[in-house]
């Protein structure tokens, strides 16, 4: 179990500010629930100690020297086993405390030497694994095991000065005593050197999966910041299929209710036909609506296709309507189209639609004009829609500029990589021009 990366230095010049340094990370140190474990190994290493002495001295198996009295060998289990409680909390420290008793007990000969012994493979894997500073952890680990084996040297000195027991069943083709010696070296190295690797291999681990917990953390920020981004991207591109879908239709509604309005006394033939064109847009609006509400509320995608299936875009096709919608409110329009007509894709088509969709609301609701053109191009490497009229907005061209008309048209060309220019003309009137690539 670790905690969050810790670390001890500031990301590299040139590094994300959000990207630990994982060659310099610190362990965090232990968690509560770890140090109620670190007490449970101690007591459970301490209660080995004392079963081991008991057995031991039950036996009466001391090969060396006088054994010192039960309460002291007791004594010395529980201050070679106690420590481990603070085996992470302080490491090092423990180590040291350890690895001092573990040489003192072995001078007064207490007699356990499998329990001390555990306790001191533990304080060197645990000091491998907790150290914070990782240099003065290697260090203190290998002066330990150097004092150990230095230990061991002056015993294995002992041993051979003593006269060499009768090793009455050697049987072997080494020497009796050069066995032992090479056993003892063998045996204390392997206990040693595995504390070591584990100690580190277990410090990787942990860094590593502090490590995988960044990773993971970061990959659910930038999912929910992408959820958050298509949520938007999607809001917008509601906003915009609303805007282009109701300004245009009820810009028309409102100008035939006008003239409706105006000819009423005088005209009722053409009343009557003016409220039929507002009848009409109004059921094209609800129309685009419905269907624009139907891809909104399908729950998977193919639901989306059946009911994109069932209300098709509208696209270059359907441009004469919109310069017939145009005409009826009053305005004088007039629709070209300029080289090869071919097939374009369909978000390509609607695109373009809607921008001359807005452009020409835009001439009926903010523009004294009296004519409007109508262009589309299509160029070897491009297709080009441009829409200009001859009037002026009524307060200056900012009308043209401002709301969220030009915003979408803009977001609309963007989209395909494609290229808008809208501002006024030289020769007087406004002209939106928009390219896309082929």
């Amino acid at each position: 179990m670790t905690g969050p990366a810790v670390l001890s230095a500031r990301p590299d010049e040139g590094a994300p500010v959000d990207e630990p340094v994982w060659s310099q990370w610190r362990r965090p140190r232990p968690s509560p629930a770890q140090q109620r474990h670190d007490v449970w190994l101690a007591l459970a290493v301490l209660a080995g100690a004392v079963s081991v002495i008991v057995l031991v001295n039950s036996m009466g198996a001391f090969s060396l020297g006088d054994a010192p009295t039960l309460a002291e060998q007791f004594a010395w289990g529980a201050a070679m086993t106690l420590p481990l409680m603070l085996r992470r909390r302080f490491p090092l420290v423990v180590l040291l405390v350890v690895g001092v008793l573990f040489i003192a007990a072995q001078v007064r000969h207490t007699g356990d030497n499998v329990v001390s012994a555990i306790a001191l493979l533990q304080a060197i894997y645990s000091a491998g694994a907790w150290a914070q500073d990782r240099t003065r952890g290697r260090w203190t680990r290998i002066a330990v095991i150097a004092a150990m084996f230095l230990w061991h040297g002056v015993w294995l000195v002992g041993f051979l000065v003593r006269p060499a027991p009768p090793f009455e069943d050697a049987a072997g083709p080494l020497d009796p005593v050069l066995a032992s010696v090479l056993y003892g070296i063998a045996f204390n190295a392997l206990f040693f050197l595995a504390a070591y690797f584990f100690g580190d291999m277990a410090w990787v681990s942990a860094r590593r999966q502090a490590e995988l917990e960044h990773r993971a953390e970061q990959l659910r920020r930038s999912q929910e910041q992408n959820t958050r981004g298509a949520i938007v991207a999607e809001r917008v591109r509601i906003a915009r299929d609303l805007h282009d879908v109701v300004a245009h239709h009820v810009s028309v509604m409102g100008v035939q209710a006008g003239a409706a309005r105006r000819v009423v006394d005088r005209d009722l033939d053409l009343a009557r036909e003016a409220l039929r064109t507002v009848e009409d847009t109004a059921r094209t609006a609800i129309g685009e609506l419905r269907g624009l509400l139907g891809v909104l509320r399908a729950d998977t995608v193919e639901d989306v296709e059946e009911v994109a299936g069932e209300t098709s875009s509208p696209g270059l096709d359907q441009l004469p309507e919109l310069a017939a919608m145009a005409r009826s409110a009053g305005l004088e329009v007039d629709h070209d189209v300029y080289g090869e007509p071919r097939p374009v894709p369909q978000g390509v088509a609607l695109s373009v639609y809607r921008i001359v969709q807005e452009s020409l609301t835009n001439v009926v609701k903010h523009a004294d004009a009296r004519k409007a053109d109508v262009r589309v191009r299509f160029l070897e490497t491009s297709l080009e829609v441009e829409v200009a009229d001859d009037g002026r907005g009524r307060a200056g061209t900012s009308d043209r500029k401002s709301g969220f008309g030009l915003v979408g048209m803009r977001e609309r060309v963007a989209v395909h990589g494609g290229e808008l220019e809208a501002g006024p003309r030289r020769d007087g009137g406004y002209r939106v021009r928009a390219r896309f690539p082929a």
